[in-house]
């Protein structure tokens, strides 16, 4: 199962981590990022999209 990690900087300025393992979530996200975001994270590299930093893990 894949997971999903999100790290991005919360309102009181710290950096947060979420772990997305749910394969319908991680779809849905999929379908917003660009065909290169998605091809880069298909093959584990860290992707910065806006201020928040992607990687999917197998």
């Amino acid at each position: 199962m894949a997971v999903l990690i999100r790290r991005y900087k919360g309102h009181n300025g710290m950096m947060q981590e979420e772990r997305i393992d749910d394969d319908d979530r991680i779809e849905r996200y999929f379908r917003l990022f660009e065909k290169d975001d998605v091809k880069k994270l298909e093959t584990g590299v860290k992707v910065f999209i806006e201020k928040d930093e992607w990687q999917l893990l197998p």
